[in-house]
């Protein structure tokens, strides 16, 4: 399908009044021919592979985006689950590949590298272990790496005993990195149902099904679909579903543009668009606007979850038109500390944590960017953990924790990040425990939806 010229210049207008851009361009990249037992012989092979693999991203996407006059925010790398290339079961030799991976990212001028990712859905193995046990000194003392460990799928159920570990590992992550804020939490996810090729971090990593190099890219445009909703003010909801399709339509359409152009510029093979609606901090580039636009007086209101599941159906269905190649997550992500209208509801008393986990039901991911007291308890992170997961593997859909403890901070503290990770408030939880339940430990059984063969 070809692009006219009509098509290009409507998109340039969505750009300068609606905040329509690139959220990133991800080069994902293979590297099991980089295994090895020893952390120093893994590093060297992961620079030398990538550097050679990627070492013109960012020149040949910063060119693309002079061409058309697109923004793409980052320029990112991903790369398979490092517990299953460095053959090792000792954690300071996952810290040493994690900082090696880090003077890559550098050297390539990307803004994150992702892929320091463990798969351990029904058990962890040896490495698997090592590499997660090493999370917080290897997230905590690096800059733009990124990890995602996947606890539970649809198909295997959920590891109870990964899910509490993970509870551990949070805390420990939030305490090493409190000077400042405990930000190396929201560089941590805990998945369900893992995608592979997703373009976003801080999950990105390349699944065992995927090529030698692909690029794939991530799509924004809350800021759009608001405006057209804004103006729909007498129309019914089946007329508005409409509309938004026909806007992730034009959105998708250009995302694949850029993801089509820069392959060809790298002779790298395009693998997909992820059509998510991903908001930022800017006023009007929110989900949670785009739900009140629709008549909710504010975000968590009752009405929440049926609005944001008719935002998240039209987003699927008009971009699977755009494009025969959408994955990743695709949908509308609400992270809440990245989303200024989630915060201001959460200010105003609308916006619960309650509520917004049942807004993961529907959306494209879970509970993202949530700022916690910094002395909630290890088993009430892995109750919140598990709880997404259930969510995850009863609907056979993607779901995800981004939970960040600030240490020292109480419910109502103001947390500023600054950047795309945006601020908020810390949010109350259950002073209810949930630790008889999770240190059951175990395995939670697939549900019988899982039994499709």
């Amino acid at each position: 399908m070809g692009f006219e010229t009509e098509e290009i210049i409507e998109t340039i207008q969505m750009i300068e009044s609606e905040n329509l851009d690139i959220r990133t361009v991800t080069l994902a990249v293979d590297v099991q021919d980089c295994a090895h037992s020893d952390p120093k012989v893994v590093g060297r092979k992961l620079r030398k592979k990538l550097l050679r693999v990627g070492r013109e991203l960012v020149p040949a996407t910063q060119k693309v985006e002079s061409r058309f006059g697109i923004p793409v925010i980052n320029k990112r790398v991903s790369v398979t689950p490092i517990s299953r290339v460095l053959l090792s079961d000792r954690r300071q030799d996952f810290v040493h590949v994690a900082k090696a991976l880090d003077e890559t990212a550098e050297a390539l001028g990307v803004d994150f590298l992702g892929g320091f990712s463990a798969m351990v859905h029904k058990e962890a193995t040896p490495l698997d272990r090592a590499l997660i046990e090493s999370i917080p000194a290897a997230i905590g003392s690096t800059r733009s790496l990124c990890s995602s460990i996947n606890v539970a799928t649809t198909k295997a159920g959920i590891n109870m005993d990964a899910v509490l570990l993970m509870g551990k590992v949070i805390r420990d992550l939030a305490y090493r990195t409190r000077k400042d804020r405990s930000i190396g939490a929201a560089k941590l996810v805990t998945f369900a149902n893992i995608p592979e090729d997703n373009p976003f971090m801080a999950g990105a990593t390349v699944g065992w099904g995927e090529g030698e190099a692909t690029i794939n890219v991530g799509v924004s445009g809350p800021g759009v679909v608001r405006s057209v909703v804004a103006k729909m003010k007498d129309a019914d909801l089946g007329a508005m579903a409409e509309e938004i399709k026909k806007t992730a339509f034009k959105i998708t359409r250009m995302g694949e543009l850029i993801g089509q152009e820069v392959s060809k510029a790298l002779g790298i093979r395009f693998g997909i668009v992820d059509l998510s609606l991903a908001p930022t901090p800017l006023v009007g580039d929110s989900i949670a606007n785009i739900l009140e636009e629709m008549g909710l007086e504010s975000c968590g209101a009752p009405g929440s979850t049926a609005a944001l599941a008719m935002l998240n159906d039209a987003v699927k269905k008009g971009g699977s038109f755009a494009s025969s190649r959408v994955g990743g997550l695709s949908g509308a992500f609400i992270p809440y500390s990245e989303d200024a209208g989630m915060v201001a509801a959460v200010e105003r008393g609308s916006l619960t944590i309650d509520k917004l986990e049942a807004m993961t039901a529907v959306c494209s991911v879970g509970l993202d960017m949530v700022f916690l007291p910094g002395d909630t308890p290890v088993e009430t992170l892995a109750g919140i953990i598990a709880d997404e997961c259930a969510i995850g593997i009863s609907n056979n859909k993607t779901t995800g924790c981004r939970l960040i403890p600030v240490h020292g901070a109480a419910p109502g503290a103001r947390v500023d990040f600054g950047g795309l990770l945006g601020s908020g408030r810390v949010m109350e939880v259950s002073r209810f425990s949930s630790a008889g339940f999770v240190r059951r430990g175990g395995l939670i059984p697939a549900p019988l939806s899982a039994l499709t063969n």
